[in-house]
């Protein structure tokens, strides 16, 4: 490798180049390196961090205790992506990428050396950064986002040499719920501040406020309505408190999980087109739109949502995979395209299961939707079964169609997992008259008679008729 200009001849070989090494980079790498093999095709990886394919939601279980080793978070390891012929450099941040020349400029860690590397395909999986407020304090020792292993290595660190046992979360969306929760388990007082109404704003407000209410039975202070104005230090330059305008709140340490933007400063830079919600634009084929030999993936992409037909900005590793698979096909010489998401996603706080999926009421105003809404309380098991535990479900349809629209559900064990029988039925474009015969399972122990998501079905529908 020249560190001045490119690489020597490679003769017929094309070269990929991936940038970044989690979900969406390596799955494209390596699905890539099964169709073509080192021979047709040369694969050079950067990765700027110290970790590759580990899972960044399994960060607050770690912290919490449920999982007990880091490396029980990491999928596959540098050393076996170089065992598939895959030349990944860790430590190593792409700082430039430059489409009219076909090649990025990279600067490696430990020796501060730069250097150009041409490709022939590029794949942009850059992820997302958390998004960290500009406010006084807010670097102070203490204080911290969690992203990455070494960010949830950090914070654990922190909780292990901490005397004080007061922690504040910044944030109630699922990293910050999540976080609270894992804080509960190290023996931590939580306090939990939120800018919005509710927590859990992926919610309407009405099942946010189920959230909210099982949070305080867990003994977690919440605090809505709330605009956090600094981080407050002690003497020593650690923090000591969360300031908002009407209050301060102790703090041995504090976790920010306001929540991410996709990581599109490279994209930016390059002149390569961006969303509304900052996020990469590309087709089907996850190509970026308007380049034919960049592709791009994961957190840093806006996809479609299928739902409202507007472009959405989601970060879940579920989507970061199935991008990386789409890419490394067609990068292998393959055909595969990413049709688009309808917004499932669920999480815990302790024993509550919370699940989500299409569009909240907001979000069908907000596209010219007209709908009908309906809420029904039901339970987990057949109610004489013993375990039974109680269930909130909310259910969204178009007037006069019917067409579902959005499913919410609150509730106990067995409740976040009944959401992906919506999100089946909302990809399909299904009725919620038609969901209302759907043929599922039933046993005593599982389910009653009705399941909870057919029984909200069946009122929705009586309301879609009502409306006609």
């Amino acid at each position: 490798m020249d560190v001045n200009g490119a690489r020597d001849a490679r003769g017929t070989r094309e070269r990929l180049v991936v940038v970044g090494g989690d979900a969406a980079g390596m799955s494209a790498a390596s699905q890539a390196r099964r169709l073509r093999g080192p021979d047709e095709l040369e694969i050079v990886a950067f990765e700027r961090g110290n970790f590759t394919s580990f899972s960044a939601c399994g960060i607050p279980y770690w912290v919490g205790g449920d999982v007990s080793d880091r490396d029980e978070l990491i999928a596959r390891t540098p050393e076996e992506h170089r065992e598939r012929a895959i030349d990944l450099r860790m430590r190593t941040e792409v700082t430039a990428i430059d489409p009219a020349g076909k090649r990025v400029r990279a600067r490696e860690a430990g020796t501060g050396t730069a250097y150009w590397t041409p490709y022939d395909k590029l794949v942009i999986a850059t992820g997302a950064r958390p998004v960290r407020p500009d406010l006084p304090g807010v670097d102070a020792p203490g204080v911290h986002g969690v992203q990455t292993l070494d960010d949830g290595q950090a914070l654990i660190d922190t909780l292990s040499r901490t005397r004080g046992r007061r922690a504040v979360v910044v944030g109630a969306g699922y990293i910050g719920v999540e976080m609270a929760e894992a804080l509960i388990h190290r023996g931590y007082e939580v306090t939990v501040v939120n800018r919005g109404s509710e927590p859990m704003s992926t919610l309407d407000p009405d099942m946010g406020r189920l959230v909210h209410e099982a949070m305080e039975g867990l003994g977690i202070t919440m605090v809505d309505d709330a605009e956090v104005t600094e981080v407050r230090t002690g003497e020593d330059g650690r923090v000591r408190a969360v300031a908002t305008r009407d209050a301060e709140y102790p703090a041995d340490v504090v976790v920010l999980g306001i929540g991410v933007r996709p990581e599109t400063s490279l994209a930016a830079a390059a002149g390569l087109p961006l969303g509304a919600h900052g996020g990469l634009l590309t087709d089907r084929a996850m190509r970026v739109r308007g380049h034919e030999d960049i592709w791009a993936g994961g957190d840093c992409v806006e996809v479609l949502d299928l739902v409202s037909g507007q472009e959405r900005h989601i970060a879940l590793g579920t989507h970061a995979n199935k991008h990386g698979q789409v890419i490394g096909t067609n990068v292998g010489g393959g055909y595969a395209t990413f049709p688009g998401v309808v917004g499932t996603a669920v999480s815990k706080v302790c024993d509550l299961e919370i699940a989500r999926t299409g569009l909240r009421e907001k979000d069908a105003r907000r596209v010219g939707l007209r709908f009908v809404t309906v809420t029904i309380e039901s339970t987990s098991r057949a109610g004489y079964y013993p375990g039974a535990s109680p269930m909130t479900v909310k259910m969204i349809a178009e007037q006069r169609t019917g067409r579902l629209l959005g499913v919410q559900i609150v509730g106990r064990e067995g409740a976040a997992k009944r959401v992906d029988v919506a999100a089946v039925a909302l990809t399909a474009g299904m009725t919620v008259e038609r969901m209302t015969a759907l043929d599922l399972g039933y046993a005593p122990p599982f389910s009653p008679v009705w399941d909870p998501v057919l029984v909200a079905a069946r009122k929705a529908a009586t309301a879609v008729r009502q409306t006609c």
